[in-house]
């Protein structure tokens, strides 16, 4: 055997050894139940959408103030738990982390819940900047939809205003923002609550009914139930309270919170339907 030969046999021989390196094979892994993005590995997340899970959920929560029985991160715990059934439902969504800072009132000079203690409010301009840059950042890894789900009425027309300047842009390129308004809007939560005997002023605004049954069903911790009282008590300050909260149950959130994801669904079918047909 002569040298030459020997130098290709050996040359054979160590790229035969490359190719069985670890690093030689393609990343691969099965595809993951879970759907909440930051519980999965990038490779994970390749995955998912490599099989189709090209729907990326943006829940928008909050941290404010509600009353002296609900914790703050309220708003944050209930769309995590609802954005994940909503994925679930849908089949092939995965949610993106909850953006837990949004427009909560000025702060210098504070107004609204910064009025209240660990309130932590952002600028409109900043919020909007987060959603699109979240949206932005999702399109490039392969999503094609892109759905905004907020749990507070503050984050609603921004999240509509992004939706809309983004689809203006990405026309004709066969991706989509949704702003999924029925959510919050159209689920149907007063009219049950009134069916049921209540009153809107015992339904309420902040931290009554509502918000505090859907907190004993997902977080039930994060509600201090010595601490109920309608209006939140009578006190010489402002408790943060509009609402009777004695009157939720965790029965009555589940309800609550079913509502919210039908509403959500029937839309987000609904328009992407039709974006279909």
């Amino acid at each position: 055997m002569t040298a030459r030969v020997r130098q290709g046999l050996l040359l054979l021989l160590l790229l035969g050894a490359l190719m069985m390196t670890p690093w030689s094979r393609p990343l691969t892994a099965p595809v993951s139940g879970n759907v909440y993005l930051e519980d999965l590995t990038w490779v994970e997340v390749r995955e998912a959408i490599h099989h189709g899970k090209t729907t990326a959920i943006v829940p928008t929560g909050g941290t404010e103030q509600n009353g002296p029985h609900v914790v703050l991160g309220k708003h944050n715990y209930i769309v995590h738990y609802t954005a994940g059934e909503i994925g679930r439902a849908l089949g092939n969504a995965l949610v993106a982390p909850v953006v837990a800072y949004v427009p909560e009132g000025s702060i210098e000079p504070p107004e609204g819940h910064m009025l209240l203690a660990g309130t932590i409010s952002v600028s409109e301009e900043v919020f909007a900047a987060i959603l699109e840059s979240t949206a932005r950042s999702l399109r490039a890894h392969g999503f094609t939809t892109i759905l905004f789900i907020g749990d507070s009425g503050g984050n609603q027309e921004t999240q509509a205003r992004v939706a809309d300047r983004l689809n203006a842009e990405w026309a004709g390129s066969g991706v989509r923002a949704l702003q999924v308004g029925d959510y919050y809007y159209k689920n149907g939560q007063v009219d049950w609550l009134l069916a049921q005997g209540e009153t809107r002023e015992s339904i309420g605004t902040h931290a009554g009914i509502r918000d505090t049954s859907e907190l004993m069903v997902v977080d039930p911790e994060g509600v201090r139930m010595d601490r109920l009282a309608p209006q939140g008590g009578n006190y010489t300050e402002p408790t943060g309270v509009a609402g009777d909260p004695t009157r939720a149950s965790a029965d009555r959130g589940r309800k609550l919170l079913r509502l919210k994801i039908e509403a959500a669904l029937a839309q987000i079918r609904r328009e992407l339907g039709a974006a279909g047909s």
